[in-house]
């Protein structure tokens, strides 16, 4: 486990903004343009209402001028509407569109100046008040595929929290709307800016197991019962990363050695293995705790869905066993129910 000096980095959520810069700026710009050509439309077609001063004729140039002037102030006063019509005019729509371009400046430099202040306070605010959310520790492969079933499951995106080294696997991660932070997993305070102690679950797939473990263990220091899985490529270390606190080792190579092997044995046992693991399918695996009404039934008589298994304390029976004849107050459900 990595401890951190005082003078480390603070690290910082961050979430990707739905409109690019540029077609925002562009968007505005035309705006405002518009506004200011209607304007000076509408002068150059009653310029007969308008006076200089000095008594000279009213060009474009002067036109132009004045619509800019008025526009952006309220006028110096050389050339003034002097029929109640251009009155009228300046008065029901010049100055709305006065302040409708104002309104677009700021807004522009809001967006292009205080912006940065504005989301780093909001991100913080965010990070204050993170909570039941998954960590997601690692987003390559195995990761980004975690987190888009995450995603097509129903989860909200903000909700889950990519850390990673990399900038370029943190902007894929952002492209998904999910919230990402810059770190390293395997130190204490990366993972307490994720607020992991708040958490629902933490997902860990650095890519190398002894890395993954490492995680997992500064994890288990700062939540002790978070639920932890991990992704082991050895399966040497699959029962170092269970002594280092995972719940869930998963091993890629092994689970595609089962769907192959089931293949064998049948065209249709691994796409169903499959169907069951993923969203996608007609069926899924689901976890829940014995409700109340369901005490001392027997595990084939659940309306929800077909019982497989149940885990009671730290035992495992499947549904032909006698202790699955009568469940127990306390008990956790694995059944398979129709996807919706």
């Amino acid at each position: 486990m990595h401890t951190d000096d005082a003078d480390t980095v603070h690290y910082r959520l961050r979430r990707q903004s739905r409109t690019p810069a540029w077609l925002a700026l562009s968007w505005r710009a035309l705006v405002a343009l518009a506004l200011i050509g209607i304007a000076l439309a509408v002068h150059w077609f009653d310029r007969g209402g308008l006076r200089q001063n000095s008594g000279e004729p009213v060009t474009f140039a002067d036109i132009l001028y004045f619509t800019m002037i008025t526009v952006t102030t309220v006028g110096y006063g050389d050339i003034v509407p002097v029929t109640q019509q251009a009155r009228m005019f300046d008065t029901f729509v010049v100055t709305p569109i006065r302040l409708f371009v104002w309104l677009i400046f700021l807004g522009t430099a809001y967006d292009f100046l205080l912006k940065g202040v504005w989301e780093k306070w909001r991100m913080s605010v965010i990070q204050r008040r993170l909570e039941d959310h998954v960590v997601v520790a690692g987003f390559g492969t195995s990761g980004s595929e975690a987190v888009s079933e995450l995603i097509r499951r129903g989860a909200d995106p903000g909700m889950i929290v990519v850390v990673d080294e990399r900038a370029a696997a943190l902007r894929t991660a952002e492209s998904c709307g999910t919230t990402v932070m810059e770190g390293n997993a395997t130190r204490n305070a990366a993972l307490e800016a994720a607020r992991l102690s708040k958490a629902r679950a933490l997902i860990v797939s650095a890519g190398r197991d002894d890395t993954s473990i490492l995680i997992v263990l500064t994890a288990r220091r700062i939540a002790p019962d978070l639920p932890i899985s991990v992704v082991i490529r050895s399966e040497d270390n699959e029962a170092i990363a269970h002594q280092a606190g995972a719940n869930v080792v998963i091993n890629p190579a092994s689970f595609a050695g089962l769907l192959l092997a089931g293949s064998t044995h049948g065209a249709h046992t691994a796409e169903y293995m499959a169907d069951l693991a993923a969203s996608g399918g007609r069926v899924v695996l689901r976890e829940r705790e014995v409700a109340a009404d369901e005490v001392g039934k027997p595990l084939a008589a659940i309306a929800t869905g077909l019982g497989h298994r149940i885990y009671r304390g730290h035992q495992d029976f499947c549904f032909w066993e006698p202790e699955a004849a009568r469940l127990e107050a306390g008990d956790i459900i694995v059944e398979v129910v129709p996807r919706r």
